[in-house]
């Protein structure tokens, strides 16, 4: 489920996978799959740190809050309105609560998520900006200091509340571990992923 984490920018803000059958994540009205932003950052881990550093993300995002739908809702089984809800018919919260874990093979059921999201949401071309000297990471209008934006990186490969299933991790995030791990970069210094 999507956490609450601290920006600099927006205060506190909503960011996680928000349904187990699913490797999309979000961040407050911004979505993507968390394929793509493992992919992301362990390109930035191989890249040296500049003075200042911007990238893109192609993501969805989603502007009005109705259309985002109603994540408790969809869970209980009492509002399929918007995306989330559209997902949650699709692929419902669990009857037994120990099955409430993130599967790692998520990432399977890529094209049906598209396929359901293009219909709430636009494509957009979402600027990374990463300031070493303000300690900063800005996703889009979200700006984060850099260990907040740790936290980020952190959940996902934790595999969120209530972590992978298994403890398995889809190899894509055992990629962007290791690239973090070898990575000179800023902006994941101090950073520790704990197995």
């Amino acid at each position: 489920m999507p956490l609450e984490f601290e920006s600099v920018s927006h205060g506190t803000i909503a960011f996680g996978f928000f349904n187990i059958a699913t490797d999309m994540i979000l961040l407050n009205h911004y979505f993507l799959f968390a394929e793509d932003f493992c992919h992301s950052l362990s390109i930035i881990a191989e890249s040296p740190s500049p003075e200042t550093l911007k990238t893109t993300w192609d993501i969805c995002m989603i502007e009005q809050r109705e259309k985002i739908g109603n994540l408790m809702g969809a869970i209980y089984g009492t509002d399929h309105r918007g995306f989330i809800g559209e997902v949650y018919q699709r692929f419902p919260f669990p009857k037994k609560k120990e099955e409430f874990k993130q599967k790692p093979d998520g990432f399977k059921r890529r094209s049906e998520i598209e396929e359901i999201i293009q219909k709430y949401s636009k494509r957009v071309a979402l600027t990374i900006g990463i300031d070493p000297n303000k300690d900063q990471v800005a996703i889009g209008e979200y700006v984060f200091r850099r260990s907040s934006f740790q936290e980020l990186v952190r959940y996902v490969w934790l595999g969120g509340y209530p972590r992978w299933q298994d403890g398995i991790r889809p190899d894509y995030v055992l990629v962007m571990m290791e690239k973090i791990e070898q990575s000179g970069n800023f902006l994941f210094e101090e950073l520790r992923l704990a197995p």
